[in-house]
Parts: C-alpha cells; structure tokens; sequence
C-alpha cells in the first residue's frame, strides 16, 4: 500500500521492456506496479524497484482486454493508481483504456490511436500538412483499384496495429496486391496499403514536456529496417550531426508531427524518409521508447536515458518544471545482427570506441561512441564488414512478434 503523498504508477508491459524506467520511478520515491504477461514470470524484472508485480495469462503476449479491465479495477479498490504508464508499443491502447476506465489522467484512447493507428496517424499528419507517401485504408475494393489505377507500385502493405516491420509486404503489381489482400481474409480492414518510395530512412527519438520538445536526437539507418527484418541484412544506426542542415530539417519535421497528433508528455520514436528527389516524407511514428536498442544508441551519443527521463516526466505530471539534463554531443553508432553463434565472441572487436555490446542468444551486436564523425563512419563500415563474414546469418520474420 502506497502512503497518503506517494505516488503510485502501474506499469503496462506485455513484453519485457522499461527495466530504467521502473527503477528510476522508484527512485523518485514511488509506488511501482507492474502488470505483465504470465509467460514473463521468470523475466528478469528489476524486482527491487517493483513493490508488486501482477500477471495477465497471455497467449503469445496477447491479453484479454475485458480481463485487464476486471483484474485492475479489483487491484484499485485497495490501490490509489495516480499514473498509468505504457512501457511497449502494443500497451499504449491497453494503458490508454485503463486511463479512460478509470478516470486517470493521461493519453486517452483517441491520441492513444494517432500513435499506435498507422492509419489514423497517416491521416491527421496528411489533415496538418505534412508530406506523407500516397496511402489508402485496405477496405473499399473499388478504391483499392482506382488507388492502384493511379499510384505507381510498388506498395507497402502495412498492419495498422503492429510495431516495426511486422506483418509489412511488398507487392510490385496489381496480381501481388490481390493476393496479398485476399490472403488477409476478414483482416483485411486492419491493414493500410502505401506507396513504396525509396531513400534514407531517418529516425527521431524525442522527450516531450508539457507538448513542447525539449530533447530531439535525429538518427540515419544504414539499411531500411524492412530490408533487415525481411531480407536479411546487418542492421546499422548512426547519429546525426545536429548542426547539419540534414539533421535540422529532419528535427523541424518531427517536431510539427509531434504538435498534430498531440502528445502532451513523454516520449516519441519517429520514423522519416528522404526521397531520391530529395524531398522529406513522415512515416511513422510512436508514444515509446524506440526498440531495437536504439535508446542505448541515444545514450552514447548525449547522456541521456530516454527511460529514466520518461518517469521523471509522468511523476512530475506538468505540476512541476522538466529539467533536462547535461546533454552531450558525441557521435555514436550501433551495429547488430543474427548471429549463427548462440553466444558470438565479440572480444576481438576491442576498438576504444566500443562502449556496450550486446548480450542475447543468437544476437551479435555493438555500440561505438567518438567525438570523431569521421571516425564513427570508418568503424561502422569495417564492422559491418566483419559482423557478415563472422556473425550474419538470417531467420524468417514471423507475422508478429514473440519477443
């Protein structure tokens, strides 16, 4: 039981995510909850900072809504729940219809769907007047076909509702487009359909305070996250130089994508990419820390640990002023891959700029930190390099995730 002036925060997670933000939280002085999957029960939680901990039976980290409803109403019957937090991408309508059941305060269900809906959040970015590639919901045939009389392949067909690559299928005329509809069946409305345009894939990892973007770190993927998850590549990130005209016209993209779908506070993974005739369009966009080890990357590179920052800015809930803090400006890069290797031996790459490697089954990867751009590039280019000759080895991408 949490005392009169402490605050309580129930985290959502159905996967394992969030381990800084939860010990940040309670570092703050809170009461920290977390409601997760069964199948997590043996996870390594930092169980120090977690006063309680609840399980949800799950079925491939999928929960019963009606359940969650049942289980956390019960819970507020002897629990003052002031937060409600999402720590994974699939949680953010969960917590958002928790909020909403409740009457907690926070993002309710209908901004809760511009950053999960790649859809809805398509649309309302198209309504304020940002760039976004030609798209349509997969739901009227007659409009599927003037879409594709119209827009020229190839398409991505896209999932609404799931996060990363996902579900996503290429289709490069109007036979694979059909098919690939008519195999989606009843699910064919949960899907959106988008042109295909190739360049630069850009992503932008933001805090938001009080709707205002208080930190901003634009980022460039070396090969599109498509290509990796579906094709099998090693997969590359480096930052940006922030005073590079590049860098600037990415973050003043993010920033107006931020402002139209109306995120009050938190944090935000965003996605752009840059046509081969130069110009910038929004893909996506999201109310959560970025995967992939990405907020690693952002910490190498400024000081700054998107976790941690996040709980600071659900506790102080606009009542009080967000301060960021000392914030550097290194370069940084990671490297990953799926590795043939259940434990690849990555000793051997031992430069000084190596300052994480990562540790999971079957996973090689990498981050490297320099003052040096120049020095950021050489070694990311002789890794990537060495990664496919020592590591690389590729696994079929499933319709959706299973961890």
């Amino acid at each position: 039981m949490s005392t009169d002036n402490q605050i309580t925060v129930l985290a959502v997670s159905s996967y394992e995510k969030g381990h800084d933000f939860m010990r940040e939280a309670k570092a703050q002085g809170c009461r920290v909850i977390l409601l997760t999957s069964k199948s997590l029960e043996d996870a390594d939680w930092p169980r120090e900072s977690i006063d309680e901990i609840f399980y949800i039976v799950d079925k491939n980290k999928e929960w019963n809504m009606q359940d969650v409803i049942y289980g956390v109403s019960y819970l507020a019957r002897t629990e003052n729940i002031d937060r409600i937090v999402a720590l994974d991408d699939f949680d953010v309508e969960r917590a958002a219809s928790l909020r909403e059941h409740l009457r907690v305060g926070g993002m309710g269900d209908t901004t809760a769907r511009y950053f999960r809906d790649k859809l809805a959040m398509r649309m309302r970015a198209r309504e304020a007047g940002i760039p976004v590639p030609e798209f349509l919901h997969v739901l009227n045939h007659k409009k599927i076909n003037e879409f594709a009389d119209k827009v020229p392949f190839p398409y991505m067909i896209k999932p609404r509702l799931l996060a990363g690559s996902y579900g996503l299928k290429k289709v490069n005329d109007k036979r694979e487009m059909w098919d690939r509809i008519n195999y989606l069946a009843d699910e064919q409305s949960f899907f959106l359909m988008e042109r295909f345009i190739p360049g630069s894939i850009y992503h932008v990892d933001t805090i938001i305070s009080e709707r205002e973007v208080v930190f901003g770190l634009a980022s460039k993927y070396g090969t599109p996250p498509f290509e990796v998850a579906h094709q099998g590549r090693v997969f590359t990130s480096q930052t940006l130089d922030s005073s590079s005209e590049e860098a600037k016209e990415v973050l003043e993209l993010n920033i107006k994508v931020i402002k139209a779908l109306g995120l009050l506070r938190g944090v935000s993974h965003s996605e752009f990419i840059r046509a081969e005739d130069g110009k910038l369009y929004f893909l996506e966009t999201s109310a959560r820390v970025g995967g992939a080890n990405l907020s690693t990357l952002v910490e190498a590179a400024t000081g700054v640990n998107l976790w941690r920052e996040w709980a600071k800015i659900e506790i102080l809930k606009g009542e009080k002023p967000y301060r960021l803090p000392k914030v550097n400006n290194d370069f940084a890069a990671i490297v990953t891959s799926l590795s043939k290797q259940e434990w690849p031996d990555l000793n051997t790459y031992n430069d000084p700029e190596v300052v994480w490697r990562l540790k999971k089954e079957y996973h090689a990867g990498l981050i490297i930190k320099s003052s040096s751009k120049e020095r950021i590039n050489q070694l990311v280019n002789q890794y990537t390099k060495r990664f496919y000759n020592d590591f690389f080895t590729t696994a079929k991408m499933g319709e959706r995730p299973s961890n």
